[in-house]
């Protein structure tokens, strides 16, 4: 994927239709669909309303990665948000995206889907109760450092992971559709027996809605994944909109179809209070054959964590090409070609934000720091379509979509602040605001230039790292 030039690394165009919807797909079919179906019953409080949540999550989805598929195609730079802001509102708000992304997001994403691993690989040796924090927190840790090793030291050892794994997430939903449609068939409609029923206890509340909206959203995280590499999409005009179009529906169908076949076979409650909802289904549908759904459920979850370590580096390398991270960050290795610098700053720090918080809460503060960015980009989308109508398009959404992104935008990120303040919340927003601290002597001014250089030179020469070129 990669070839070296002159001392220095340049990225290849490689990744075609087929790949692009791979890629999509891939990422967005983890550990959330195994994990979030209780956490948003438990919110939204039944079963016919849990199916709409899912829905809505699918079209949202499609309409914010439809909207990103404009600016990839206008904007055909990797970087995604980043690059995005960088390019339509300048340096010091794009600063901000890479420096949320870098030390919340991005380490929060792969936080959440190592617990979301861990929790499914030790399910099978505490039938029945809820397994010790300490040892999911354990085993969670090790899962991303078993990753982040594999990322480190061998690309195609990294893709052939993804790939087998995947296999592994398809099959296991299609076990599960399968198995919903068997009960169903038999008469057993569980929570979806009537209407009535599907929609009793319904929460309509602002908070729970949006509880409800960011598990789900979770969910379809990965919607933006060729917006990190469209330095490396072979005609992005053409194959980005094309493998959004194709990817997104199509796991939204199977989404719908796992929750179906959930609701079919067990009640609410034995849904909401399972700590794998997956393995209970298991259990109740497979018998003795139950464990392999916890199975794989965690391969799922471990090829997702996967995919996002994979990809997750594109940001680092973009901010720092673009001056706003430390150099060493666009950095990679002489000798394997991984970008191992960023690799190791993302797990240091996945590992600190795993030590005080737990899945449900870190998808919350990952979902309510990510969309208000996510906003940030569209409104950019937004500018770009009434001020610069001139800039040649191949590629052109209707302006509706990206304003009823805007606005789900908008309530997802005023939802918990409006109708269930938490003081997490105000912590997150001060930490981010924080970046100023660094932005300002540091980027801006470009402070203390002799002593980064150092030390860049020295990390250069301990992680045997080279300069990463930009190939348009």
């Amino acid at each position: 994927m990669k070839s070296q030039d002159h001392g220095k690394l340049n990225l290849k165009r490689e990744v075609g239709l087929i790949s692009a919807v791979s890629l999509v797909a891939g990422n967005m079919i983890g550990s959330g669909i195994f994990m979030s179906p209780q956490t948003v019953l438990s919110n939204i409080g039944s079963a016919g309303a849990c199916l709409i949540i899912w829905a809505v999550c699918g079209l949202v989805a499609l309409g914010a990665a439809l909207s990103y598929a404009e600016l990839g195609t206008l904007i055909r730079e990797s970087g995604g948000d980043f690059i995005y802001v960088l390019r339509i509102y300048g340096p010091f708000p794009a600063f901000f995206i890479a420096f949320t992304f870098l030390t919340v997001v991005g380490p929060s994403g792969a936080s959440a889907i190592a617990l979301s691993f861990a929790k499914y690989a030790v399910a099978p040796f505490y039938p029945g109760c809820t397994p010790p924090t300490l040892v999911v927190k354990c085993i969670a840790a090790a899962c991303i450092l078993v990753v982040a090793t594999a990322n480190t030291l061998n690309v195609r050892f990294t893709m052939a992971i993804q790939v087998v794994f995947m296999v592994a997430k398809v099959m296991a939903l299609t076990v599960i559709v399968i198995g919903g449609i068997v009960t169903m068939a038999q008469g057993s409609l569980g929570s979806l027996n009537s209407s009535d029923i599907a929609f009793e206890g319904t929460k309509l509340g602002i908070s729970p809605i949006g509880m409800a909206l960011y598990q789900g959203l979770w969910s379809y995280a990965g919607w933006y994944s060729l917006n990190f590499v469209t330095e490396e999409v072979k005609k992005p005009e053409v194959n980005l909109p094309r493998a959004l179009m194709i990817a997104i529906p199509m796991v939204t169908v199977l989404y719908l179809l796992v929750n179906v076949s959930y609701l079919a076979v067990m009640t609410p409650r034995e849904m909401a209070f399972s700590s794998a909802v997956a393995v209970t289904w298991g259990n109740k549908v497979l018998g003795g054959w139950g464990w392999v759904m916890s199975v794989a459920a965690a391969l799922s979850s471990f090829g997702s964590l996967n995919g996002s370590f994979f990809s997750g580096g594109r940001v680092c390398f973009v901010a720092a090409r673009e001056g706003h991270m430390p150099d060493i960050l666009a950095m990679a290795h002489v000798r394997r070609l991984t970008p191992s610098p960023a690799l190791i700053f993302t797990t240091i720090i996945s590992l600190i934000v795993l030590i005080p918080g737990d899945f449900e809460g870190i998808v919350n503060f990952f979902s309510f720091t990510a969309w208000f960015f996510y906003g940030v980009t569209i409104s950019g989308l937004l500018y770009l379509k009434i001020k610069r109508r001139d800039l040649p398009r191949t590629y052109t959404v209707p302006i509706i979509i990206p304003i009823m992104v805007l606005l789900a935008a908008v309530f997802l990120v005023l939802a918990p602040i409006i109708d269930n303040p938490r003081i997490e919340y105000l912590y997150v927003t001060i930490f981010v605001l924080s970046g100023v601290i660094i932005y300002v002597p540091f980027i801006h001014y470009k402070l203390f230039p002799g002593l980064l250089n150092k030390l860049t030179v020295v990390l250069q020469l301990f992680l045997e790292v080279a300069p990463v070129d930009k190939n348009l």
